[in-house]
């Protein structure tokens, strides 16, 4: 292996990780598009299928959108009717999205495929490798948040 001063080991990691993100992306993209959805309103519907209700401001933030996009997605996703907006009683200001039968009969259809492509598309990794790759990018997540 080359020999890498601190600095070029910093720069070369962002640059591996970067690529290795991008590939790994692309292929979760593909995988979503096939069942007819982006990847947001996958995520959207993959947090309601295991979570519940959500109050819609909370889904945003949940999958890092902004509040104009998640009501965008919601609305896309409404049209579908894979989502219903359901007020809160006790607020009217709160909107709750929840899924619908339809988009539960989706998800319980696409999910378990989704599982086994994020599986082969890790599967090059054996367990420990996957154990030591999740560590370590908690890690370097986690070193970022106090800085």
């Amino acid at each position: 292996m080359k020999r890498y001063n601190e600095k070029d080991l910093s720069l070369k990691s962002f640059i591996v990780l970067s690529r290795a993100n991008h590939a790994v992306e692309e292929k979760i993209r593909e995988d979503i598009r096939k069942h007819g959805l982006n990847t947001t309103e996958f995520a959207v519907l993959e947090l309601l299928h295991h979570k519940g209700d959500q109050p819609i401001q909370r889904i945003g933030k949940k999958i890092l959108l902004s509040s104009g996009s998640i009501t965008y997605v919601v609305d896309k996703l409404e049209e579908k009717q894979l989502l219903k907006r359901i007020r809160c009683p006790e607020d009217r200001r709160v909107i709750y999205a929840g899924i619908t039968d339809k988009g539960k009969d989706l998800m319980n259809d696409i999910f378990p495929k989704h599982k086994e492509a994020i599986q082969s598309i890790f599967g090059e990794l054996n367990d420990s490798e996957k154990k030591t790759l999740i560590s370590l990018l908690k890690k370097l997540g986690l070193s970022l948040k106090n800085k």
